[in-house]
């Protein structure tokens, strides 16, 4: 398996987070490097920075939900702990797209696949994923679709 930059910095950020002994960073990282070592290997593929984004993507959303379920759960302590680990899992995405950039994208795809009604948002959907990954959340990417196709 290859190396990607993005996997080079998070393994550097892993020695800096040990040396400086940063426990909830350390295992946030190390959590990160063996999601993106799972995934590798269960796709079979090189680890790319598209791979890293992937599991980075992934570990946050789950993140997501775990803090949801902590706040239900009035777990205020790990609220903060996963909100943390989150907040040094972020860093490493590209930097987020704004609405106008979003839009664009999406009327891009509109035009690319002809669609025209909300029948048509799964090619949307499909024209649009690969250019706002790791950029852009699955719900207001899903939205501006419906909003866009009326």
């Amino acid at each position: 398996m290859s190396s990607s930059a993005l996997l080079d910095r998070i393994l550097g950020d892993v020695k800096e987070a040990m040396k400086a002994k940063d426990h909830v960073k350390l295992d946030a990282l190390r959590t990160l490097h063996s999601d993106i070592k799972n995934i590798a290997i269960n796709s079979r593929t090189e680890i790319s920075d598209e791979t890293c984004i992937d599991a980075i993507s992934r570990s946050l959303k789950q993140k997501g939900d775990a803090i949801e379920q902590f706040r239900k759960a009035g777990r205020e302590d790990l609220v903060e702990e996963e909100t943390l680990k989150s907040n040094y899992m972020r860093v490493y995405l590209p930097e987020p797209l704004s609405e106008a950039e979003l839009e664009e994208i999406v009327k891009a795809a509109i035009a690319e696949t002809g669609a025209t009604s909300r029948k048509d948002m799964g090619a949307v959907m499909k024209a649009v994923g690969p250019r706002t990954k790791g950029r852009a959340d699955g719900r207001a990417v899903s939205g501006m679709v419906q909003k866009l196709l009326g």
